[in-house]
């Protein structure tokens, strides 16, 4: 197994992929305070040639803020007691990470009103301003009296 298989178009060399261990602050008592089962993963982002250059634009865009200013992604797990567990919750994320950023975005479709829009904005126009105007008349002469 030499990629980390993502889809059919993402291939991650495990060699651009970086791990290390920390302790825990999760569940497993007294016994995690003594084990490394927290998983953190580390992945240049800005270096990767894994991806093109449309995906890591937007891949950039929606997890910016998990990008350190090395252009490295960090991604942190001590949900369960199981190091090997860890591992597995970083890369289901990455994975998710990745899977959102790979979709494109759709293209919005400029519409024009309809016909029967215009007309309808056109006549509602009209009768506001003949009440208006209405309003008016009626002024104009209650100031001659």
């Amino acid at each position: 197994m030499s990629d980390f298989v993502v889809n059919n178009s993402i291939h991650i060399p495990w060699s651009e992929l970086q791990f290390s261990y920390a302790r825990s602050s999760g569940p497993g008592g007294q016994h995690v305070n003594k084990t490394n089962t927290k998983a953190i993963l580390k992945w240049d982002v800005g270096q990767t040639e894994a991806i093109g250059p449309a995906i890591k634009q937007r891949f950039e865009k929606h997890w910016g803020a998990r990008i350190n200013k090395d252009g490295v992604l960090v991604i942190s797990s001590e949900e369960n007691r199981e190091q090997r567990s860890n591992v597995e919750a970083c890369l289901a994320k990455l994975k998710q990470m990745l899977t959102i950023s790979a979709k494109r975005p759709k293209v919005r479709v400029p519409t024009k009103p309809s016909l029967g829009s215009v007309r309808r904005n056109a006549e509602k126009k009209r009768q506001h301003s003949n009440r208006k105007s209405q309003r008016r008349a009626s002024k104009n002469i209650s100031r001659d009296d």
